[in-house]
């Protein structure tokens, strides 16, 4: 069956996200060789490593467009997306309890991040329950901040977050949810590292960003997310790029769809004064 496109050009796999587990998820994932998350893994440590020398010795991290608790598995089990795909995918005759049991289990097992306090946000509440109730995040927020603001109790819980960071929600997400974000707490400002698609680019958050005290930079390289999942979306990527001035040979026109990795850091005194 055709993938359908969702209005950023992207395929739309808006189904996979409405299951009450991640099986069908990893095995979609799997077909694309969607690897982003795993490559944007040991940045994300190093994120965490440097808050941690700053003086935050138990960070809060917040995942926006987390879905099954992604990254949180491959922290959390120090695994890798083949793996994650193997762990559920071995589960064909299981149901949602036993799946979360064998999570929560595994988990009491063999923690790869203690100290850390992981949250996740999406806008699927079977995507983030499911992470929840398996104990990959600690807690959850169930929302659209480019539709709503949070609720008190999301501003609660989002006001104690350290460090933010994405691996493919930079482009349904704008500037808007980012902005609610800070302003969950104008006293305790996160860290954010965003792996972004080449199409949809940074420079209107990085703008607001900096407007709210940041300053933005893009690390060295390019990261490969997955493969394109139909002729249609290839298409409609590579003429996104070309609209950009983006030069897709060797990246895009080779099958995948490439991402920045950007860090944006609040200011600090010393630095504003400069």
């Amino acid at each position: 069956m055709p993938v359908p496109l969702h209005t950023t050009g992207k395929a739309s796999f808006d189904d996979i996200y409405h299951r009450p587990d991640p099986r069908e998820y990893y095995a979609r994932m799997r077909e694309l060789n969607y690897r982003i998350p795993e490559l944007a893994k040991p940045f994300f440590q190093q994120q965490i490593k440097e808050l941690r020398a700053a003086g935050v010795e138990h960070p809060t991290v917040l995942d926006i467009g987390c879905s099954y608790g992604v990254n949180a598995a491959l922290l959390r089990f120090d695994t890798t997306m083949s793996e994650l795909a193997d762990h559920y995918g071995d589960s064909a005759d299981a149901d949602r309890h036993t799946l979360v049991a064998r999570d929560q289990a595994r988990l009491a097992d063999c923690e790869g991040l203690p100290g850390v306090r992981l949250v996740g946000m999406d806008v699927s509440h079977d995507a983030v329950s499911y992470a929840h109730a398996a104990g990959l995040l600690h807690d959850i927020v169930h929302a659209d901040l480019e539709a709503a603001e949070p609720t008190e109790a999301q501003r609660r819980t989002l006001a104690s977050v350290d460090l933010v960071i994405s691996t493919g929600c930079i482009g349904y997400v704008t500037e808007k949810t980012l902005g609610r974000l800070v302003a969950a707490n104008p006293d305790r400002r996160p860290w954010m590292a965003h792996f972004v698609l080449r199409m949809f680019g940074f420079d209107d958050i990085a703008a607001q960003l900096a407007e709210l005290g940041y300053r933005t930079v893009r690390a060295p390289g390019l990261f490969e997310q997955r493969r394109f999942a139909s002729d249609a979306e290839r298409t409609q990527v590579l003429n996104t790029l070309a609209a950009n001035g983006i030069d897709a040979t060797g990246c895009e026109t080779d099958g995948w769809l490439y991402a920045n990795l950007y860090l944006s850091r609040p200011i600090d005194d010393h630095e504003a004064e400069q």
